[in-house]
């Protein structure tokens, strides 16, 4: 099974293959609009339009299952980001990303990546909030919360994983390295 295997939904409900996007160098966020990490759509944006001519892409899923932070409709998420952010970049229906409702495409990212830990002073915190719901999220493959990515090659090879609170720098070297 390969990432291009997968079908998802658009913001406007229709069913998007993500063999349409064979030979490019993905990025997959599972975003929300009212989380802590909800500026970085701003540093996505800029990243986006530094590289979208070289073959990438950033691909946007917005999920309300961690801290109930995008709670709009897919046509509000959508306004929202657009014109607080002005993102131009793909942006796909709410979805869930773990649990027994999570899409097969997230299914698939648990069982091709592994939890990288939390950093700095934003981990301290989160750690204690994550584990009320995951005793064992030091161990296991779930997605964590909000802003995670998910790195894929142009061949739809998982390059990296980067939990919220890496700097947007560093996920753009190691874009920059295989563009």
């Amino acid at each position: 099974m390969s990432i291009y295997d997968f079908t998802v939904k658009a913001q406007d409900g229709s069913d998007v293959s993500l063999a349409d996007y064979k030979g490019k160098v993905l990025l997959i966020v599972n975003t929300a609009t009212g989380c802590g990490f909800t500026p970085q759509y701003q540093e996505l944006q800029e990243i986006y339009n530094e590289f979208k001519d070289s073959g990438f892409e950033i691909l946007d899923f917005p999920c309300n299952q961690f801290g109930e932070q995008a709670p709009g409709s897919d046509e509000e998420i959508y306004n929202f980001c657009t014109g607080r952010f002005g993102i131009t970049f793909p942006q796909f229906s709410k979805i869930d990303v773990k649990g027994d409702n999570a899409i097969p495409l997230y299914k698939w990212i648990e069982e091709n990546t592994k939890f990288e830990g939390f950093e700095g002073p934003m981990g301290m915190i989160l750690n204690p909030v994550v584990k009320k719901t995951d005793k064992d999220f030091k161990n296991n493959s779930k997605i964590k919360w909000n802003f995670t990515k998910i790195l894929v090659d142009r061949e739809g090879n998982v390059v990296a994983r980067f939990e919220p609170m890496v700097s947007l720098k560093k996920v753009k070297e190691k874009i920059k390295a295989i563009l």
